[in-house]
């Protein structure tokens, strides 16, 4: 039976208080009480557990402002012009006093699919990791091509 229907029942038809539920469960009181709410507004399906996405990406750039910037790649594009995330973060500088940063313009053209990303490092995945299964399977040997300069005079530690 899941958790959040087993505390509704107890404080809705065993009548217990919220405080008696919550720690009798290990859960807080506000969680109890806010389940109870919602299982009087909408019965058992509002127990169902909810996502915790955000509803609003609070700084996400407008819809005009991403048509904009296609826009001007496309002009820039159809003159011949190198059309890359400064030079258009350069030409909304003329008509805008804070164009937003250069990365945002080349995330909108990422996401409106102008923009390919080549990987600049290659991915941890592509590794090859030599790993034994058993002690002594696998052998390291660092060899160096070039003869060390031996010490010829040698200092004494003990003097007789």
């Amino acid at each position: 039976m899941d958790v959040a229907r087993f505390v509704v029942d107890a404080v809705v038809l065993e009548g217990r208080s919220y405080r008696d539920v919550a720690s009798a469960h290990g859960v807080s009181k506000s969680w109890v009480a806010k389940l109870v709410a919602r299982y009087r507004a909408g019965g058992y399906e509002a127990l169902a557990p909810r996502s915790k996405a955000a509803r609003t990406v609070a700084n996400k750039s407008s819809t005009e402002l991403e048509d904009r910037i296609v826009r001007l790649r496309k002009e820039l594009t159809d003159q011949g012009f190198d059309a890359g995330a400064q030079t258009i973060h350069y030409h909304l500088g003329l008509s805008d006093p804070s164009p937003p940063s250069v990365s945002t313009i080349w995330r909108i053209l990422k996401r409106r699919g102008f923009v390919e990303p080549q990987p600049h490092k290659r991915p941890r995945s592509s590794y090859i990791r030599f790993e034994a299964s058993l002690p002594n399977e696998t052998w390291q040997s660092d060899v160096t091509f070039f003869e060390l300069q031996r010490r010829h005079h040698m200092p004494r530690l003990f003097s007789n």
